[in-house]
């Protein structure tokens, strides 16, 4: 049995404003990254930095959304 289906791992102690406001910051620290892209004058590798954790946090922002039932996302790996 892999970790995540060992329900001993798992509170389900979270409340909705918790993963609200972690939604919330994920979406936040995805518009800084944005920003940050559209700078000009940065070398190629920050560039790279920023684009990898503003694409690695789309896939938060879409799970947390799913999480929080956004009829917008019908499954968060599609």
């Amino acid at each position: 049995m892999n970790d995540h289906q060992e329900s001993e791992h798992f509170s389900y102690e979270r409340q909705w404003d918790e993963i609200e406001t972690m939604l919330d910051k994920a979406e936040r620290k995805q518009n800084q990254h944005f920003l940050e892209m559209q700078r000009p004058g940065m070398d190629k590798k920050t560039r790279i930095a920023h684009m990898r954790n503003y694409k690695a946090l789309e896939g938060v922002v879409k799970s947390l959304r799913w999480v929080l039932g956004d009829k917008d996302v019908s499954h968060p790996l599609e």
